[in-house]
């Protein structure tokens, strides 16, 4: 699986990612600090990048565009971040890429909630 981070994402997250086995690039990494958001949604779909960010705004802007790449919303604080990380793992473990292409997922300590946009917004939520 490949993903894009927002600027927003704690380098602690990213390390985690990448030492689960997958491939990261930063937006700053790729020259992409000052990016609009929608400029970054455009760079990871073309990349076929899943998108990973803390900034809720960006629910609103792939369900008004209606597609794009599938985006992570990790609700995660210093406090948080182990127990958001364990929640991450498991959303990485129960879905696959493809299923995660078409869909915004928001992780938060304990559980996850996933909403489709390529498939008229079906939500479902996943609880331990």
């Amino acid at each position: 699986m490949k993903f894009l981070t927002d600027q927003d994402v704690y380098a602690g997250t990213v390390v985690f990612l990448r030492a689960l086995g997958y491939e990261v690039v930063t937006a700053a990494g790729v020259g992409l600090s000052r990016a609009e958001d929608a400029e970054l949604l455009r760079v990871a779909h073309e990349q076929a990048r899943i998108f990973v960010t803390r900034d809720r705004d960006f629910g609103s802007l792939v369900f008004v565009r209606g597609d794009g790449p599938g985006v992570v919303y990790l609700r995660i604080l210093p406090s948080t971040l182990n127990t958001v990380h364990a929640e991450l793992e498991r959303v990485l473990t129960l879905y696959n890429e493809q299923d995660l292409q078409d869909a915004f997922v928001v992780v938060e300590p304990g559980r996850h909630r996933i909403r489709r946009f390529g498939l008229g917004g079906q939500a479902s939520v996943q609880v331990p």
